[in-house]
């Protein structure tokens, strides 16, 4: 990663009991990994420059479920607003704390193409979502990805039902080839990003999305060496959809825009 000097976030974590008592915004994210949700949520929040407190998922905790009502990151808490966990009410949320950085355009043609490419990356059956179940699928059948305890586990939290790895694979290439096409089509009307001429929340997801398939270089990216050979697992034919035009997107928004090394 070259072109400017590291912006770490410097995330100064806090105990769970700690992040409740305090005042403003608070976010539960998952650690360690680079969880291309709870990486979105925090690049949202550098980009538009919103201050917060952030908190390590743990598992074990009952005041964070008590706090969140789940155990699962990214979790935003307002103030004494209710929780906000899935991706497009975070997204709304910072648009609301700080409309000066807008990551949603102001054209409603533009902003429901922002919406659409954002659930066909981490939404539902999206990219993030079917990487994770081909993870979850490969490691049930001691073929890579999760080791198979945690393919259970993972499993059975995001309703796992036996598929065909093949029908997983399709679904993954269909959004990668897509998302390229897009980029393609984006540069060849002069624009780096996935829609319009500036940045959108489309491209910060469509950067963080990409560790479940080629996680960043170690020193942008510290993990322990058995999860990056998870998240590092190969596929054929998901691999030869990973368009290089993908890849450089990644790159320039954590040049441009992301902060790097990540603070997991």
């Amino acid at each position: 990663m070259k072109g400017r000097a590291a912006v770490t976030m410097r995330l100064a974590y806090v105990p769970v009991e700690e992040a409740i008592a305090r005042p403003g915004l608070r976010m539960v994210v998952v650690g360690d990994i680079p969880s291309p949700w709870s990486e979105a949520a925090k690049g949202i929040l550098h980009v538009k420059g919103i201050p917060w407190t952030p908190v390590r998922l743990a598992y074990d905790s009952k005041a964070l479920k008590e706090w969140t009502g789940q155990r699962s990151g990214p979790v935003a808490m307002y103030e004494d607003e209710p929780p906000r966990a899935g991706w497009a009410e975070i997204l709304l949320l910072a648009e609301r704390l700080a409309p000066a950085i807008p990551l949603l355009p102001a054209d409603a043609a533009d902003r429901a193409l922002v919406f659409g490419l954002a659930h066909e990356m981490l939404g539902e059956q999206g990219l993030g979502w079917t990487r994770r179940l081909q993870l979850v699928e490969a490691g049930l059948r001691g073929a890579g990805g999760f080791p198979p305890e945690v393919a259970a586990y993972i499993g059975r939290k995001y309703g796992w039902r036996a598929q065909p790895a093949d029908a997983l694979t399709r679904r993954i290439v269909e959004v990668l080839q897509m998302l390229a096409a897009r980029l393609k089509a984006q540069h060849a009307a002069g624009s780096p990003y996935y829609v319009g001429d500036a940045l959108t929340a489309a491209d910060i997801y469509g950067a963080t999305v990409l560790a479940l398939l080629r996680p960043l270089p170690e020193e942008s990216c510290r993990m322990d060496p058995a999860t990056r050979a998870v998240f590092e697992y190969v596929e054929p034919d998901t691999d030869a959809a990973l368009d290089d035009v993908l890849l450089r997107h990644r790159d320039m928004m954590y040049q441009r825009h992301l902060a790097f090394p990540l603070s997991l």
